[in-house]
């Protein structure tokens, strides 16, 4: 019984981990860009000169990216 419910767990973890970060984002598709918005009309991302790109939190958190200032 309690091996049953220790791999439940480590598996409902597993999932839930795995899941956290599919939030979507967007992201400057500039070598410059620093930061990630929630929204495609965020004010941060008015000067982006190259495609406004969607992206998991996930991938644009690996890849150094921070929130931007207006959305937090």
């Amino acid at each position: 019984m309690f091996l049953r419910t220790f791999l439940l767990l480590g598996l409902l973890f597993f999932l839930g981990d795995k899941y956290a970060n599919s939030t979507k984002v967007y992201i400057c598709n500039s070598s410059n860009a620093k930061r990630y918005h929630y929204n495609s009309k965020c004010r941060g991302l008015s000067n982006c000169q190259h495609k406004i790109i969607q992206t998991t939190l996930d991938k644009a958190k690996r890849s150094k990216k921070t929130l931007c200032g207006w959305e937090d």
